[in-house]
């Protein structure tokens, strides 16, 4: 076994060494284990366009699309297959850098879809868009709106949302934070340490209005060369646990 596994990571890491990519395509398995009732399976498929190539500097091979402020068009599609329903999610998005300038923009429309035994499927349709500002390299500053809209419910609150990738001592580090304040208050805060460029280790938490919905979450990413990354994280929360692993390739 451990002779396949250095074989495999020999072959992956044997997969070109281009100094520039375009595009990324991932996927990424889960496995939902929930305080009350049977453990559940995931799938999530994602992919990011960027209207120009994205080149690799001497920064955090994760974060060189940001520190390049590379415009880009994204989708991403997931699948949960729970006890009693199902829950499949579509999102689609834009991030535009306006050239000869440090503005921001971004944009984001999606679709959860919950289909459950007994019931007619339930569908919200999620949207959001951002104007931001980056007053110095590396840092982000957004403020935008972000709103649902479903049989039942509609609503449309303010966000705020900051990005910083600096320099901390002898290693590079990602601060985020965004909130969402009015019909429903949430927060996330999130940090990731690059111990090389190719190698982070991160933490998350996230809470809300919403009962028992903080969620504290480990993650870890590594690129075993500038185009194959894995990355797994489990995250906990008070309905149970998710375990997460991702792969990416850039091309």
């Amino acid at each position: 076994m451990l002779k396949k596994i250095a074989l495999t990571t020999a072959l992956l890491a044997s997969l070109g060494t281009a100094h520039a990519y375009q595009a990324e395509l991932g996927g990424t398995i889960a496995i939902v284990d929930p305080d009350n009732g049977d453990t559940s399976t995931g799938f999530g498929v994602d992919g990011t366009y960027y209207f120009n190539s994205v080149r690799l500097k001497n920064d955090p091979y994760n974060e060189a699309a940001f520190l390049n402020r590379a415009s880009n068009l994204n989708a991403a599609f997931s699948y949960i297959d729970y006890d009693l329903y199902e829950n499949t999610t579509l999102n689609a998005g834009i991030e535009y850098f306006v050239p000869n300038s440090d503005f921001y923009i971004s944009g984001n429309l999606g679709q959860m879809s919950e289909e459950t035994e007994g019931f007619e499927d339930f569908d919200t349709t999620l949207y959001s868009a951002e104007l931001g500002y980056l007053p110095v390299p590396g840092l982000l500053l957004a403020v935008g709106l972000a709103g649902y809209d479903n049989d039942i419910d509609d609503a449309i609150d303010p966000t705020v949302r900051a990005k910083y990738v600096t320099r901390v001592g002898q290693y590079d580090m990602n601060f985020e934070a965004g909130a969402n304040f009015g019909d429903l208050d949430a927060y996330t805060l999130g940090t990731d340490v690059y111990l090389d460029n190719t190698f982070s280790l991160g933490l998350g938490f996230a809470d809300s209005d919403v009962k028992d919905s903080n969620v504290f979450s480990i993650r870890a990413k590594k690129f075993l060369n500038q185009q194959v990354s894995l990355e797994g994280s489990i995250h906990f929360a008070d309905a149970g646990n998710v375990f997460a692993v991702r792969g990416a390739y850039r091309f």
